[in-house]
């Protein structure tokens, strides 16, 4: 009798909607290329001491298209922290990396599908470096990663936020009020900017382009004066302070990133106080990780599980899948996990100006011309 051929899977870092759409997009590829799938608990955790894991099969993945949050638990903390922020890598420790050999030596394993935004991924850059056969499937909400034009769980997030500005749109009117709306993004802005157009925001901040109180304020006069008398704002919670610096929930800590989240209420205080607005803010949270994932990205994750397992069939380890409309392709994980951040003359950003959105900038018009994916 011919011994099993096994492939594993775990999903890392913040859940997202659609990650159980990846993980039932493997176990169905997986069994039709002749594979067995073991599904890794708690992250990168699950690899070592103790192990643990579960046998995902056709029977324990079926419902789960739909489902939000991953049923193999995740984890953004603990002993695999592969970069403490931007583009900065932190090694791990070497007695950690060999556990992880050890046991996908042990489970006979022919690939081990990563699924993780920046920080996942680079720690499965590293497990590449050391002979671990990986491959990476993208996941953030944040949209921060080069080589893809879209992650999976994005389009969730940006609904989720859309929906939030449709109904903070009829109040901010009844009351004739300045609505602040914080998103999430960490250091890119993809989610306020694509929010903040579908949900007709008239102000959006993002980290990518400096912004001042004065230009924001002077927006929301010039609504005042064609007789708007209430205004949306959209900040990404990663959006620097005109005066330099990131509003944060808690100090910068070593070996972790920074947590970010408080612009909204500081944006929305400063308003109030400099134009005499009546000013409410609402911050989104982990809300826009919730909830089931939208059809485009049901369809994203599940393409991409399938891909994953392509690439263990053909033996392409350090690579991620990708997404280049139309197609699905891949590309080296080292240079997928590089961040992605709104270019500023984006042809995205030049249609938010195009609307009379303000960024809390000088300028009124962008040139037509951009070298980013967009």
């Amino acid at each position: 009798m011919a011994a099993k051929r096994q492939i594993g899977i775990l999903t890392a870092g913040g859940d997202c909607p659609g990650l159980n759409a990846v993980i039932r997009g493997v176990v169905k590829s997986a069994n039709t290329h002749g594979y067995e799938v073991v599904g890794f608990l708690k992250g990168y955790e699950g690899l070592v001491d103790p192990v643990s894991y579960v046998s995902l099969t056709h029977a324990n993945t079926a419902g789960i298209l739909n489902q939000g949050g991953t049923i193999l638990g995740s984890t953004n903390k603990g002993r695999f922290g592969a970069t403490k922020d931007v583009n900065e890598r932190l090694e791990l420790d070497p007695k950690l990396v060999a556990g992880v050999k050890a046991t996908v030596e042990q489970l006979d394993l022919e690939g081990l599908i990563c699924v993780g935004g920046d920080g996942s991924l680079g720690v499965a850059q590293q497990f590449h470096e050391h002979g671990i056969p990986v491959v990476g499937v993208p996941k953030t909400i944040d949209n921060d990663l080069s080589s893809t034009a879209f992650t999976f769980g994005f389009f969730s997030a940006v609904f989720c936020a859309t929906d939030a500005l449709d109904r903070l749109h009829t109040t901010a009117a009844s009351h004739e009020r300045v609505m602040v709306l914080e998103v999430m993004g960490r250091h890119a802005g993809w989610i306020a900017l694509y929010a903040g157009t579908a949900g007709g925001g008239d102000v959006i901040l993002i980290p990518e382009i400096p912004w001042t109180f004065e230009n924001v304020c002077q927006a929301i006069a010039s609504r005042e004066q064609r007789g708007k008398k209430f205004t949306l704002v959209v900040v990404s919670e990663g959006a620097e302070l005109p005066e330099g610096g990131l509003v944060t929930q808690e100090k910068q800590e070593t070996q972790k990133q920074v947590r970010l989240g408080g612009i909204g209420n500081y944006v929305g205080r400063e308003i109030e106080r400099r134009t005499g607005k009546e000013t409410r803010t609402v911050v989104l949270g982990h809300l826009q990780r919730g909830g089931a994932p939208t059809t485009f990205d049901r369809v994203l994750a599940t393409q991409f599980g399938a891909h994953a397992v392509r690439l263990i069939v053909e033996q392409k380890f350090g690579h991620m899948v990708a997404y280049q409309p139309p197609d699905i392709c891949d590309a080296p994980i080292i240079e997928a996990i590089k961040l992605m951040t709104v270019c500023p003359n984006c042809s995205a950003v030049q249609a938010a100006r195009a609307l009379g959105i303000s960024f809390g900038d000088d300028c009124q018009e962008a040139p037509f011309k951009c070298v980013c994916r967009m």
